[in-house]
């Protein structure tokens, strides 16, 4: 079977991983390796407070690493990922065989994007516009024919 180059984003327990970095990316290596996949690179993406709690969890720790494995692996490697404890979340994508060199220098060269994140992005949210609802527009519009109808 042919084998291919994987991106494998990996959210990490952060109390975990900040206790104790080294084990937590030895326990995922240790799951790719241990279903012949090699590493290629890997690296702490970020470690972020959730949108919404992960098994109880309200902040956790991004671990990015690429692979390569051959693909009916795949499925037995998230299945391990689901049995371990330090991980709460993984999400695998092929890479396409002409991107993936330029995406793994890019990887470990450039950091996570703040955009959006940054203090005081919570309240710009306030200052966004408001869609409103189709049912609001008709009663303004039907709210406003009635006033110019009066004159």
């Amino acid at each position: 079977m042919a084998v291919n180059t994987y991106e494998g984003m990996f959210l990490l327990d952060s109390t975990a991983a900040s206790n104790n970095w080294d084990d937590a990316v030895r326990q995922v290596h240790g799951i790719l390796e241990q279903n012949q996949a090699e590493v290629v690179a890997s690296r702490q993406w970020d470690e972020r407070r959730l949108a919404y709690p992960v098994n109880g969890h309200k902040k956790g720790t991004y671990l990015l690493t690429y692979f390569r494995a051959e693909g009916e692996k795949l499925q037995q490697i998230e299945h391990d990922c689901k049995l371990n404890g330090i991980i709460l979340r993984d999400l695998i994508l092929k890479i396409h065989p002409k991107l993936a060199e330029h995406m793994i220098q890019m990887a470990m060269t450039v950091g996570p994007t703040t955009e959006g994140h940054e203090e005081g992005s919570e309240e710009d949210e306030g200052d966004r516009p408001r869609h409103r609802r189709g049912h609001d527009r008709d009663r303004d519009r039907d709210r406003d024919r009635e006033g110019s109808q009066r004159f």
